[in-house]
This record gives structure tokens, C-alpha cells and sequence, in this order.
């Protein structure tokens, strides 16, 4: 009986690790497009793609080289089709299917809930998750493939943009970046940014700060200000929190 419990250790061992390395190198070869645009096609191709490789890893039934075979072969036809639809726009609409217009010119459709299987309260989620708490501001709202909705507000109900209110809008020089993190300094961000740890304390004194590790983080801002996030205010938050619970 140890025995036997022995060679079933190993072999389950073996054909996990395995699975994991074949299914790590394919989810790389498949690409990006298994996360960030889940379509219903992709969403099916995971979960089988994540079932096969579970049985050959769990179940010792099941042949290791059959099972890598039925994997491999799974994912070079996803593969193909993916390469077939992006040159046949007729093969995209069958593999991914295509956007639903649900409200057009300021009008709800119906019809168009009906055939994406939504109810009213999907429909008035999916808005609020934008920050739209009224039909009546959208002036079109698509379904994509992916079941992400896409809306167009009324211009009446559109932010102003900078132009509009004739601010600046020259580029920044570069993003937000990351100076102090726990009371340390990030010395990749300081030369790349080119500061010098003087030039950091005296920004820092200026805000009544004498020692880098009062700082819990702070963050370079493109017109050349700091943003300092203090341990003192770290903790003043944490016991304010305290206090309302």
C-alpha cells in the first residue's frame, strides 16, 4: 500500500508540473487577447483549454500523451481561427459575434435587449459603472463582443475637455512616477528622473519634513510637485477608521 501511494505521489507530481509548463507556454502563445477582450469564443477556449489540462493533471486515468495532444490540438486550432478571422471579417462575426446597439439616438431598444439577454437592471448597472444614472443622458450605448458596454453621451451631458475651456494642454513632460515608498527611496526613479537626494530634501523641508523615512509615499508630479503621503496621515486615517467602526 506505501508503495502504491509512493508511485501515485510521484506521477501526480510529474504530470502537474508538467500540465502547468505546457499550459503556461500556450496561455503566452495564445496572447493577450484571452484577457483583455474576452469574447463568448475565447471564454469557451479557457475554460476548456483550463478543464483539459485539469484532467490530465488530477486524473491518472487518463493518458499523459493523449491528454497533450487533445490540449496542444485545441489551442493551434484557437490559434488558427483567430489568424482566419482577423483576414475574414465574415469568420470574426461567426467566431466573436458583433456589437449590439442597445439605445440609438437617445432611444432604448427593446428588441435589442431581448436578443442580448438583458434585463433593465444589466442595462442600468452596466451605466452606473460608467457614471450614468439616467437613460436620458445617453445618446448611444453599444454592447461589445467582450460584454463590456460602450456609451456616447449627449453633448449637453459630455465633460468639457481642456480646449474647450481654452486651458493648457501642452504634453507633460512624463507621468507620475514613484520617488518615496516606505520610508525609501527609489534610486531607479531618481536617475531616471535625474534628482539628486539633495534636491529631494530640500523639497521635503519645504514641507516641514526632516527625515525621508517620516515620508510613507511620494510621487513626482509632471509640473514638478510632490505628492507626499506622511506615516503621521497614514495613521491618522487608519484610527479615524478605528473610530467609525
Amino acid at each position: 500500500m506505501e508503495n502504491f501511494f509512493e508511485v501515485n505521489f510521484w506521477e501526480m507530481i510529474l504530470r502537474t508540473t508538467l500540465s502547468f509548463i505546457v499550459l503556461l507556454f500556450l496561455a503566452r502563445l495564445l496572447g493577450k487577447k484571452q484577457l483583455s477582450q474576452l469574447t463568448y469564443f475565447h471564454y469557451i477556449t479557457g475554460i476548456t483549454i483550463g478543464s483539459t489540462a485539469a484532467q490530465v493533471a488530477s486524473v491518472e486515468e487518463t493518458p499523459f500523451i493523449d491528454g497533450m495532444i487533445s490540449l496542444i490540438w485545441w489551442s493551434i486550432l484557437t490559434i488558427i481561427a483567430s489568424l482566419i478571422a482577423l483576414k475574414s471579417s465574415k469568420l470574426r462575426n461567426i467566431v466573436d459575434g458583433s456589437p449590439t446597439v442597445i439605445i440609438k439616438n437617445g432611444e432604448l431598444s427593446v428588441q435589442a435587449l431581448k436578443t442580448s439577454k438583458l434585463h433593465m437592471d444589466d442595462l442600468l448597472m452596466m451605466l452606473r459603472e460608467q457614471s450614468v444614472f439616467s437613460i436620458k443622458d445617453v445618446h448611444y450605448a453599444i454592447l461589445e463582443t467582450n460584454g463590456q458596454l460602450s456609451i456616447l453621451k449627449k453633448p449637453a451631458e459630455q465633460s468639457s475637455t481642456k480646449q474647450d475651456v481654452k486651458a493648457d494642454v501642452s504634453i507633460p513632460p512624463h507621468i507620475p512616477i514613484e520617488i518615496i515608498a516606505d520610508g525609501h527611496i527609489v534610486w531607479n526613479s531618481m536617475e531616471e528622473m535625474n534628482i539628486t537626494e539633495d534636491s529631494l530634501m530640500k523639497k521635503l523641508k519645504k514641507k516641514n519634513i526632516e527625515n525621508i523615512e517620516e515620508v510613507f509615499y511620494a510621487q513626482l508630479q509632471p509640473d514638478g510637485s510632490l505628492y507626499i503621503c506622511t506615516r503621521e496621515e497614514n495613521k491618522a486615517a487608519q484610527n479615524d477608521k478605528t473610530k467609525q467602526t
